[in-house]
């Protein structure tokens, strides 16, 4: 197989890759279900509420993998959220059971070929980066055998009356100029000021929670944090792109602190669809920009220990 061959078919397998992803979050917002909200209170959900793991690694899935494991724990009925590669197994004593299935997730990470390193060298300008993805399997520990005790357990949420002063406390620790009144939330980028109703204007004293991490999870996107693009105006799809990242954040900061995850902007499912249909790697963006939102804010948290699998480093 010629290089440029060899090239057109790796470029063909990353863009299929990206249109699978895409055309199955878009079948879940289609048929009414958000991937980033997975019914854990529902009597289809065996899984505790967590953020994936590896179980060889202990460390956290991220971006667009979270919502791929989240989607097979619940379609497939998993009582828990560690996951791990068939050498991972093996390399713990254990063994994927013959005949189970795995689950497909993706390592993101951008390379810059020789031919346009040579071409920056001549003109003097900044080498493209081209962002692709690496397809590899992993397995639920419950589709394995001979795994110590421990690998598939998941620690317990806390107790509800700890999740609103550990909130609470995070709120102050980011140090992000955050102000309660009005009748409405939001982020205001120019001020860079969040604000949020009083919690007794919500019907559930915990979605003043949710609210306050969707919110934060905009801020994150100021220049002097994450530095993320606000040009867009109200209706646009840099607009709906942002209410996406800021979305699923608010998902993956609540799985992370035992809050049930919701949706706070189902109005935008519609201009959600339109973005994702247009641009097929935009949900493996707004994930990864998603999960940096959520490591940036969990980062203030005491003993925080947020992070991604090593397959999964560097996002697209």
């Amino acid at each position: 197989m010629s290089r440029n061959t060899a090239r057109a078919s790796a470029g063909s397998d990353r863009s299929n890759l990206y249109d699978e992803i895409t055309d199955k979050i878009i079948g879940e917002l289609e048929a009414g279900r958000v991937p980033w909200v997975q019914p854990w209170g529902s009597a289809s959900a065996k899984a505790p509420l967590a953020m994936p793991r590896n179980a060889a690694t202990g460390r956290h899935y991220s971006g667009i993998n979270v919502l791929i494991l989240w989607g097979a724990v619940i379609q497939q009925g998993f009582p828990g959220q560690s996951w791990l590669t068939f050498r991972q197994a093996l390399s713990l004593g254990g063994n994927v059971r013959r005949g189970e299935h795995g689950t497909t997730v993706v390592y993101a990470d951008r390379f810059t070929p020789e031919d346009e390193k040579r071409r920056a060298r001549e003109t003097g300008e900044d080498a493209v980066a081209i962002p692709f993805l690496k397809r590899f399997t992993v397995f639920n520990a419950a589709q394995c055998d001979g795994l110590p005790v421990d690998v598939g357990i998941v620690a317990p949420p806390p107790p509800p009356g700890l999740i609103e002063p550990q909130v609470e406390a995070l709120i102050r620790a980011t140090g992000i100029d955050f102000r309660i009144g009005g009748d409405r939330a939001f982020y205001a980028p120019a001020p860079d000021f969040v604000q949020v109703p009083p919690p007794q204007a919500y019907f559930e004293p915990i979605n003043w929670h949710r609210t306050a991490l969707h919110e934060l999870g905009h801020a994150t996107g100021h220049p002097l944090r994450l530095n993320r693009d606000f040009s867009g105006s109200f209706g646009s799809k840099k607009y709906a792109f942002e209410e996406l990242v800021a979305e699923i954040n608010a998902a993956f900061c609540c799985a992370s602190l035992g809050i049930t995850p919701t949706v706070r902007h189902a109005d935008y499912i519609g201009s959600w669809l339109d973005v994702l249909r247009e641009d097929n790697r935009a949900i493996v963006r707004a994930a990864s920009l998603a999960s940096k939102a959520a490591d940036w804010l969990l980062g203030f948290l005491p003993d925080a220990d947020v992070g991604m699998a090593d397959d999964e480093r560097k996002a697209a």
